[in-house]
């Protein structure tokens, strides 16, 4: 698969840059961007940090606003930021062309229903697609790890349950935690999954958590005023489940904090060093 790079910036001796490939999965050409610490090398390869961004997202937000790559520098872990779903002029929009459907919202999920499914095969991307090409062209080890903001924290969450053999942990900012019974979920669903619900709960945190005896470490960080918390996110929903499990689970309430990107730089060090904890690179403190 031929990648080509579009930019690439230094920043704590290490490399953020830009690449476009072709995707057999989803049909369309896609962009993603990684940052390699300085560490990362032919003799030395990292694991990696796998980061899911939220509606209207692309892979630009989280590296351009978050701060995380002084840290990556540091511990030693890449982070790899892919876009939110598939695009292009051929890739099937929202006719109404509305921000929580289409270009920009494709939820992690893989369609079935037409004509989503010619395109919106996310789930199969990030979990198989994408990682096996960076294992192949970057010195990465295939150590992952994988973390997300709002529906890139729906993302995050269920892949990492659905997959706990390809992820040593998980985390989360507000992420969707009951997709089946918030407006946002219900819409997507709907649209890229059909009416069958029992189909929408390979994409719910609170039905995948419920029904998987293992889960690897997962970590939440929610805003106390977030404008999201109560409709969208249930975070509620989420912990009830969770305390009734033996693996390590933690949601911290922030108080005072939103949605935005104000609140994950505050709280993205506190994710990376989880993370690093889970990989082995760090003790836990």
């Amino acid at each position: 698969m031929i990648l080509e790079n579009i930019s690439s910036n230094k920043l704590f001796e290490g490399w953020h840059k830009q690449y476009t490939h072709s995707s057999s999965v989803l049909n369309c050409e896609m962009r993603f961007a990684i940052y390699l610490p300085p560490q990362a090398s032919s003799n030395t390869p990292v694991p990696v940090m796998y980061w899911l961004s939220g509606l209207t997202c692309s892979d630009e937000n989280f590296m351009q606003k978050a701060g995380a790559q002084k840290l990556a520098a540091e511990l030693g872990i890449a982070i790899v930021a892919p876009d939110t779903s598939p695009r292009g002029e051929n890739v099937t929009d929202d006719s109404n062309k509305a921000y929580d459907l289409g270009l920009g919202a494709g939820f992690y999920v893989n369609a079935t229903q037409a004509p989503w499914n010619k395109h919106y095969q996310m789930y199969d991307y990030i979990v198989n697609e994408l990682p096996q090409l960076i294992e192949a062209n970057f010195p990465v080890t295939k150590e992952r790890v994988i973390s997300g903001h709002s529906m890139g924290g729906h993302g995050a969450l269920t892949i990492g349950i659905r997959n706990p053999d390809l992820y040593q942990s998980m985390s989360a900012f507000s992420p969707i935690c009951n997709p089946i019974n918030c407006a946002w979920g219900q819409k997507a669903f709907s649209a890229y999954l059909g009416d069958n619900i029992e189909e929408w709960k390979a994409y719910d945190s609170c039905e995948l958590l419920a029904n998987h005896k293992k889960h690897q470490p997962i970590l939440i960080d929610q805003g106390s005023n977030d404008s999201f918390l109560q409709d969208q996110l249930k975070p509620e929903s989420l912990t009830a489940i969770a305390d009734s499990k033996l693996n390590i689970f933690q949601l911290n309430i922030r108080e005072g904090y939103d949605h935005s990107y104000y609140f994950i730089s505050s709280f993205i060090e506190s994710h990376l060093r989880f993370h690093a904890v889970n990989l082995g690179l760090i003790k836990n403190s």
